[in-house]
């Protein structure tokens, strides 16, 4: 009986530990290593896009931004960043609190980058995919 007292002591002090404090704010990735992540997505996509253009695809750049797409979105979905963005140490999070994005907003997201809309910034600073969508990125290493 005294272990079980005890361990709930425990459990309640831990409890009081996680929801006291609130979570702290990761800082936003800076611009240039938004773009490097973007040119390493972009040669990936090239570079599997030239291995299947003379299988699956029509030959013309149309492949590459269709690719370039699928893979971005995909993994975004799964693991918050691009295979770019992973390699980079950055994730893709809600505005402003910094929680998982949902499927619809990062497809959104993704075609809107691949209008090239990211080079539209509001007054603020922020690109316009991400205003739109209510995400930003952020630096996690």
């Amino acid at each position: 009986m005294l272990q079980l007292c005890f361990l709930g002591q425990v459990a309640s002090r831990v409890a009081r530990m996680v929801f006291e404090k609130a979570p702290t704010e990761m800082p936003e990735a800076s611009l240039g290593r938004r773009l490097i992540a973007l040119m390493i997505d972009w040669t990936m996509s090239r570079l599997i896009a030239g291995l299947l253009n003379p299988y699956l695809f029509i030959n013309s750049d149309f492949s590459t931004l269709f690719i370039f797409f699928i893979e971005v979105a995909f993994f975004t979905i799964i693991f918050q960043a691009s295979a770019g963005q992973r390699i980079l140490g950055i994730k893709v999070v809600t505005w402003p609190d910094q929680r998982r994005v949902t499927p619809k907003k990062i497809v959104i997201r993704t075609l809107l980058i691949c209008l090239v809309i990211p080079a539209v910034f509001t007054k603020e600073g922020q690109p316009l995919h991400n205003y739109l969508t209510q995400s930003q990125t952020i630096k996690t290493i």
